[in-house]
């Protein structure tokens, strides 16, 4: 029995040290040389100082700042703890009133804004902590950012148009604009004025 226990402790020490030390040290290692941004939690920094990350989702409600797809998590918004999505159907009444809520919101917010309402800015993502909003979305907010800061529209606009990302690879996903990447692009924009 000694005799083929032997090669499998054997065995299984070397996979152990194999699988469950030099590789995931191989592969740390290299993520994080070749992608240190994005293997260190892809962190925004402002002024020197952690304000979030670029692929989690933040609850924006003053009006100076552009606001993302609403959070379904529990028991807050863009809990990343929780992610989650409401798994409410088009026919639910909870969502309808949800829905209903977040137009009245948006509205009071914007009272002059008369086109219509972009769906991912009533809706929330199946993470609920879906970082971005569609370019339309962003475009749809500019006038009540632009008038809470005192700013030109075309700034603002600008601003949206430069941080907007395609597809990626051209063919994958839809456009989009990171809230936060915007929200700090703006902060930036009024300390330089």
């Amino acid at each position: 029995m000694i005799k083929e226990l032997k090669p499998a402790l054997l065995f299984l020490l070397v996979m152990t040290l194999l699988t469950g030390g030099i590789y995931p040290s191989l592969v740390t290692g290299l993520a994080q040389w070749l992608f240190p941004f994005q293997s260190h939690g892809s962190i925004l920094k402002s002024h020197g100082k952690a304000v979030g990350s670029a692929w989690v989702g933040q609850s924006f409600t003053d009006p100076r700042y552009f606001w993302g797809r609403p959070s379904a998590t529990a028991p807050m918004p863009y809990n990343a703890a929780a992610s989650s999505g409401s798994n409410q159907g088009p026919r639910n009444p909870a969502l309808e009133q949800a829905v209903r809520e977040r137009i009245a919101a948006l509205k009071a917010a914007a009272p002059g804004q008369t086109t219509p309402i972009p769906v991912d800015l009533v809706t929330a993502s199946a993470s609920g902590l879906d970082p971005h909003i569609s370019p339309a979305s962003a475009q749809w907010q500019v006038p009540r950012v632009a008038r809470t800061r005192g700013l030109p529209e075309l700034v603002v606009r600008d601003l949206v148009a430069h941080y907007s990302e395609g597809r990626t690879f051209g063919l994958l996903g839809e456009p989009r604009v990171n809230v936060l990447t915007l929200n700090l692009a703006l902060d930036q924009y009024g300390h330089e004025q």
